[in-house]
């Protein structure tokens, strides 16, 4: 599992060992595996002594709507005949831990628990059958929307995109089987979203090619992958955790914007 940590006020990427709560640091580009591998150093740190970061810093994030057909289910909705995209900009990333702040401009704050996908290297006109030769591997999200002023605008943009509105963590899981996990969303101990990943109307792959035929994805940009059905309101106060099998769990709170 790969992580991106601060420790003594550096950012680093790391190796977690889990069972032993340690960090294996890591020197070097980790997007660059494809042809120079970064470094395992030797030094090992426990994992009580640093701080997780988001595990990518994107340069953007392309998310896809109504991607669960059980989500779809839940809306009475068709299903879409394409992916449907809309960004988040990188400001809007956290880490596990770092809060959701509430802004003053909406009454009305979402939760969508999501698999998202770390693409590893440029990929423009990448086809499906060749979509893992650009995917690092996955991790847990959290797509936060103020859903009264997405009904508002009538378009995403504003109601998806203040800081904070995308947490990411805990880890990288590389070379994970992304067909059928369990992922779990739920909010102060309580399950509101239970369902797997075999729900989506368009695969990983599907996704890695439908965006790159529009847009060129970089070295750590994310594409989160739709959401299942049970989405809710946020409070100030709230905690909220997706946990996604092979992967891990992803908890933050609410706490109100300045």
């Amino acid at each position: 599992m790969i992580i991106r940590f601060e420790r003594n006020g550096k950012v680093k990427h790391g190796w977690m060992v889990e069972d032993e709560k340690k960090v294996r640091v890591i020197e070097g580009d980790i997007y660059k595996l494809q042809s120079a591998k970064p470094i395992m150093t030797g030094l090992e740190v426990p994992l009580d002594d640093v701080v997780l970061q988001a595990p990518s810093a994107p340069s953007k994030v392309v998310c896809i709507g109504v991607n669960y057909r059980d989500h779809a289910e839940e809306m009475g909705i068709d299903l879409p005949a394409e992916p449907l995209m809309f960004l988040k900009p990188s400001t809007t990333v956290v880490g596990p831990g770092e809060p959701i702040v509430y802004p003053r401009l909406t009454e009305n704050l979402h939760y969508e628990g999501e698999l998202a996908v770390v693409i590893k290297k440029e990929a423009k006109h990448v086809k499906a059958e060749d979509a893992e030769e650009y995917i690092l591997g996955y991790t847990c999200a959290i797509d936060v929307t103020a859903r009264d002023l997405q009904m508002k605008d009538g378009q995403w943009t504003r109601s998806k995109s203040f800081d904070t509105f995308c947490p990411l963590g805990p880890a990288i899981a590389a070379k994970l089987d992304h067909q059928d996990l369990r992922i779990v969303t739920r909010v102060n101990g309580e399950v509101r979203q239970d369902s797997s990943t075999s729900q989506m109307v368009f695969s990983v792959p599907q996704l890695v090619e439908a965006v790159s035929a529009v847009m060129t994805l970089l070295p750590g940009d994310v594409i989160l992958t739709g959401t299942p059905p049970g989405v809710g309101e946020l409070k100030v106060g709230d905690e909220i955790s997706v946990t996604i099998e092979g992967i891990g769990t992803l908890s933050t709170r609410v706490r109100a914007g300045e």
